[in-house]
C-alpha cells in the first residue's frame, strides 16, 4: 500500500467519522411516564399514536429524551425504539435504509396493535426524518400513516458541508466502499447525494395521498446541507425553518431534537386545529 493511498484512506475515514458523529445524539435518563407507555390508549382529541424515529448513530431513548415526554404530556400516546443496529448495544441507524425501514414498519404495526388505532403519526429526526418520508412511500405504509413531521431530514441527500463532495473527488468508488464496509455505516452511503435510498425516495412524488406532511429544518444545519435539501416542493407539504418562527434561535442539526421552540412546532403540526403562537426558545447550536 503506497503512502499516498494510505493518506487518502485516512482522510476518507476522518470524513466518515465526521458524518457518523454529526448525526449521533447523546444518551439521556429514562423517559417520563406516559412516554413509551404500552397501556396508553389514544384520546378523542389525539386519536393517533405518535412513533418517534431517531437519527443516524443515535437511539430511541437519547434522541427523544426531550420531545418524547413533552408530546406525552400534551396528551399523545408516544413511542420510540432503536432501529438499524449492527449488533445489540451498537449505535442505531447504521444498517441499510431499506432494512431499517422494515424495522420501522414492524414497529408501527406493533404500536397500532397495542393502541387499537388505524393510523399512526410519524415524527423523525435526521435519518429518522428521512425514514418518516421513505416508509409511507417506498415501504408502502401510507395507509397506516396520518401525519409526518420530519426534522432536518436529508431528503435529497446531504453533502455534509461539502465533505461528501470532497470524499467523492478523492476516493470515487473507494469512498462509497468506505461509507459502507469501512466504518460499517451502510446508511451513510444511502443518505448522501447520489445514495441509493435517496434515489428511491426522490423517484417521483414523495408526498403520498392521505398523509399530511410538515418538514422543519434549521438554517444553521451543518450536517444536512444545503439546508434546503430537507424540503419537499410538492403540494400539501408545509416546509419551514425554525427561524421562520423564531429568527434568533441558533439551533443546529443535533440540537433540533432538544429545542423548546421545535416542541411547539411539532404539536402545531400534529394538530393544526389547536395550533398556538410559538413562544421562542433556544436550542443547542450544534
Amino acid at each position: 500500500m503506497t503512502r499516498e493511498f494510505s493518506m487518502r484512506r485516512a482522510v476518507l475515514a476522518v470524513l466518515m467519522l465526521a458524518l457518523l458523529g454529526g448525526f449521533a445524539t447523546p444518551a439521556a435518563a429514562a423517559p417520563s411516564s406516559g412516554y413509551n407507555d404500552w397501556s396508553c390508549h389514544p384520546s378523542a382529541a389525539h386519536p393517533r399514536p405518535v412513533v418517534l424515529i431517531h437519527g443516524l448513530g443515535g437511539n430511541g431513548q437519547g434522541n427523544w429524551a426531550y420531545h418524547g415526554p413533552r408530546l406525552a404530556d400534551a396528551g399523545y400516546c408516544t413511542f420510540s425504539f432503536t432501529y438499524g443496529q449492527q449488533f445489540p448495544g451498537a449505535p442505531g441507524g447504521t444498517r441499510p435504509v431499506k432494512e431499517s425501514a422494515q424495522e420501522v414498519g414492524a414497529f408501527i404495526d406493533e404500536v397500532l396493535a397495542a393502541t387499537g388505532a388505524d393510523r399512526a403519526d410519524l415524527v423523525g429526526h435526521s435519518e429518522g426524518g428521512f425514514l418518516s418520508l421513505y416508509v409511507p412511500k417506498v415501504a408502502g405504509y401510507a395507509p397506516r400513516v396520518g401525519t409526518v413531521v420530519a426534522l432536518a431530514p436529508p431528503t435529497h441527500g446531504t453533502t455534509v458541508s461539502g465533505l461528501v463532495t470532497v470524499g467523492q473527488l478523492l476516493g470515487g468508488q473507494e469512498f462509497i466502499d468506505l461509507l459502507t464496509e469501512g466504518v460499517m455505516c451502510y446508511a451513510c452511503g444511502d443518505l448522501v447525494v447520489g445514495g441509493e435510498a435517496v434515489a428511491e425516495l426522490t423517484d417521483g412524488p414523495i408526498a403520498q395521498q392521505g398523509v399530511d406532511y410538515t418538514i422543519i429544518a434549521t438554517r444553521y444545519d451543518t450536517i444536512v446541507t444545503p439546508t434546503s435539501t430537507s424540503f419537499v416542493d410538492e403540494a400539501g407539504v408545509d416546509n419551514q425553518y425554525v427561524q421562520d418562527s423564531c429568527a434568533s434561535d441558533p439551533v443546529g442539526h443535533v440540537g433540533i431534537a432538544f429545542d423548546p421552540t421545535v416542541t411547539q412546532l411539532l404539536t402545531n403540526a400534529l394538530d393544526p386545529s389547536t395550533a398556538v403562537d410559538v413562544r421562542c426558545g433556544f436550542g443547542p447550536p450544534f
